[in-house]
């Protein structure tokens, strides 16, 4: 038996407390773990830092909850890190579930305009941001890093 599965459509999206609908929304982790090598042989590996980040497209709407935040801080770049909490629930049979936090995302605005006067789509700005606190990323409430998952989820 088969249900709805998950797809981009059920993923809710919450930042600084707003339910924000996304336009697209990427988070990419950067894990440089390696293989340690005696003589050119594999022997284990060597733990590596890690690093995520990505964007979030947002239409004027969806921007606009985030400019009142931002000017509540004072400016943009005033802006804290926040986090980031998606989630998403398929139904059917086998019930699929996902939810991903990213903790302490520090936002900056990468392509705040693109107007084309011949367009009809609708128009969007581009947040990049780079996930910087300690619980860093959890993945249906279980740490990507070890240490990590001193926060609420």
């Amino acid at each position: 038996m088969s249900g709805q599965r998950i797809s981009g459509k059920s993923f809710d999206v919450r930042i600084m407390g707003f339910l924000v609908h996304v336009e697209s929304m990427t988070l990419d982790i950067e894990d440089n773990t390696t293989v340690a090598k005696n003589k050119g042989v594999p022997a284990g590996f060597i733990e590596g830092d890690v690093a995520a980040s990505g964007e979030l497209v947002l239409d004027i709407s969806q921007f606009n909850l985030l400019t009142t935040a931002a000017a509540a801080a004072g400016s943009w770049q005033e802006l804290p890190p926040f986090p980031i909490h998606t989630y998403a629930v398929g139904g059917g049979a086998v019930a699929e579930n996902m939810a991903v936090y990213a903790d302490g995302c520090k936002m900056k605005i990468s392509s705040l305009l693109n107007i084309d006067p011949t367009s009809t789509d609708k128009s969007t700005v581009t947040i990049p941001y780079d996930v910087t606190g300690e619980d860093f990323v959890k993945i249906n409430g279980v740490p990507y890093v070890k240490g990590a998952g001193f926060g609420l989820i």
